[in-house]
């Protein structure tokens, strides 16, 4: 039974870890899988933290760590993809969802962390473990892709 902590951390925090988890795998079973295993994490270690800026960074690290051991395990290379995505009823968001599909997971881990997350570029750098000016340079190449995806559409 998980304790009220975990269970209010996880209704308070839960969309936000799933939003990340599916952003990066594209895959509803995946993203599961992720948001079982951060909150499983947080209820058997227990941490103890300063602030809920710091609670909310350390869910994101959780989840960024985890999916990038899932995107890199070799089981994960040779499986076939299921189509799992959600049904956009706006054309725009639908196209959207396509375009941030065709990115490399890099790119669409920093898209996702600094528009739909609402972090900046330093605050990201330190979630993923890397220079704020990779952070920047990815999501600037991220944005130039997009552009193009989402111009070849129209």
């Amino acid at each position: 039974m998980a304790s009220p902590d975990t269970a209010q951390a996880a209704e308070r925090y839960g969309p936000m870890v799933y939003r990340l988890a599916y952003a990066q795998t594209r895959s509803r079973c995946d993203a599961d899988d992720i948001f079982q295993e951060v909150f499983l994490r947080y209820h058997r270690s227990a941490p103890a933290f300063e602030t809920e800026e710091h609670r909310k960074a350390w869910l994101l690290r959780v989840t960024a760590n985890r999916t990038k051991s899932l995107l890199a395990s070799p089981w994960r290379r040779r499986a076939a993809p299921l189509e799992d995505v959600y049904a956009y009823t706006d054309p725009e968001e639908s196209a959207v969802d396509a375009a941030m599909a065709s990115l490399p997971p890099k790119y669409r881990a920093v898209i996702h962390l600094y528009y739909f997350e609402g972090y900046t570029s330093d605050e990201i750098a330190g979630l993923l473990e890397c220079k704020p000016s990779t952070v920047r340079s990815r999501l600037s190449r991220a944005r130039e892709r997009l552009g193009a995806i989402l111009k070849e559409e129209l």
